[in-house]
């Protein structure tokens, strides 16, 4: 399966190998620095990031567009 699957994105952000609560730290992060309508690509290997990031999206007005898990990493596409 190809990386990106695909799916277009703006900027992309590797946090695997980082636990709960830094991905979420670093996508806020991330974010921040693009402008509306933009969509960053984020890689995670915390599965916690799946319960974070839907509670902290809708909070935040973020939309994702795509999620997928893929051997122990999950990708998200998240629009600004």
């Amino acid at each position: 399966m190809p990386e990106n699957n695909g799916f277009d994105y703006d900027a992309m952000l590797d946090v695997c190998g980082f636990r709960c609560p830094m991905p979420l730290l670093k996508t806020k992060q991330k974010l921040n620095q693009l402008v509306a309508g933009e969509v960053l690509y984020v890689k995670t290997t915390d599965p916690g990031s799946v319960r974070d990031f839907e509670v902290f999206l809708v909070q935040a007005g973020y939309c994702l567009q795509h999620q997928i898990e893929n051997d122990g990493e999950y990708w998200f596409w998240i629009r600004k």
